[in-house]
């Protein structure tokens, strides 16, 4: 079993927002946000291979490892009925986003570049607002199916992304151990820093530990400025189960992102600085990507500053 980032102490660079770069820099059409739908043409797939090339370029360069995460964030069974696919066709799109990702690492494997396959689950619902709230058994009901679609590809673990509320997390969190695939969270905030459904990140995060006896490898935060949740971090024991972030590039909240019809790239430079103090914050921080708004110049931002460090 490939050791995970918070097991064998490796920093591990992932990519930024795909879906705003797809959207506003690349100009795609992307229906229900979903990117999973480039798979199947040709230039697709191309355009997907070129995007996590760009990344592993830049793992190479700084000598670290790369998180390749699946294109698969809207390949749930909700999001792909309302863009015409059935179980068996979701089934494969899911295998064949793994199936891309492996190939990028078979190209990072050959310059010497680290790498973890994710198998990438988004919410069922909208990832800002916490709406049509499942328990956490239906949670689990409702994920697993895709769960098993990227276990039976061969991920060496899932991560969910943009989780607003604490079921929905925790129902995740259940249907991979019984799947037996290791998992990670990731929770959305607001500007105060808590979870858009209310509870606090470290009451998600104690709640789930404890009920799932801390099957999740570690968790992260995406899709809120680091301003939004620098203030969090108190030196608790809770904080050595941060092992990620993947934050936006906006300080606005996600009621303004949502409103908004233009990209808020925000200064890069200051979003490398950002992520410094977090370093001595988050003993167990081991994977910095970006979310929305984000891209390349980000992502290496962050790593330049790292590298000033050394």
């Amino acid at each position: 079993m490939t050791p995970l980032p918070n097991e064998n102490h490796r920093i591990y660079l992932t990519d930024g927002g795909v879906i705003t770069t797809f959207l506003y820099r690349d100009h795609l059409e992307l229906p229900h946000l979903a990117t999973f739908p480039l798979l199947r043409t040709s230039e697709g797939r191309e355009h997907l291979r070129n995007y996590y090339r760009g990344y592993a370029r830049m793992a190479e360069q700084y000598g670290i490892g790369m998180v390749l995460e699946s294109t698969t964030f809207r390949a749930s069974r909700d999001w792909g009925d309302l863009l015409g696919y059935d179980a068996t066709a979701l089934a494969l799109a899911n295998f064949r986003a793994v199936e891309l990702t492996r190939e990028i690492q078979a190209e990072c494997n050959a310059v010497g570049v680290p790498t973890l396959l994710s198998g990438c689950i988004g919410p069922r619902g909208d990832g800002y607002v916490p709406g049509n709230r499942m328990t956490a058994d239906q949670a689990a009901v409702y994920h697993i199916e895709q769960i098993e679609s990227l276990a039976e590809a061969g991920v060496d673990y899932v991560t969910a992304f943009t989780m607003n509320y604490v079921d929905e997390a925790l129902g995740i969190a259940r249907a991979a151990k019984r799947v037996g695939t290791r998992v990670v969270l990731s929770f959305t905030l607001e500007t105060d820093g808590r979870l858009p459904g209310g509870e606090s990140l470290p009451e998600a995060i104690e709640a789930i530990d404890r009920d799932t006896e801390d099957y999740p490898a570690y968790y992260m935060i995406n899709c809120a400025h680091p301003t939004h949740f620098a203030h969090l971090f108190d030196g608790g024991d809770w904080t050595w189960r941060i092992g990620g972030l993947r934050a936006n590039s906006s300080t606005k909240c996600h009621a303004e992102l949502n409103a908004s019809t233009e990209l808020d790239a925000g200064d890069p430079a200051d979003f490398g600085r950002r992520h410094m103090p977090f370093m001595d914050m988050l003993p167990q921080l081991r994977v910095i990507g970006g979310c929305c708004g984000t891209d390349e110049r980000h992502v290496e931002a962050v790593f330049h500053e790292l590298a000033a460090l050394v």
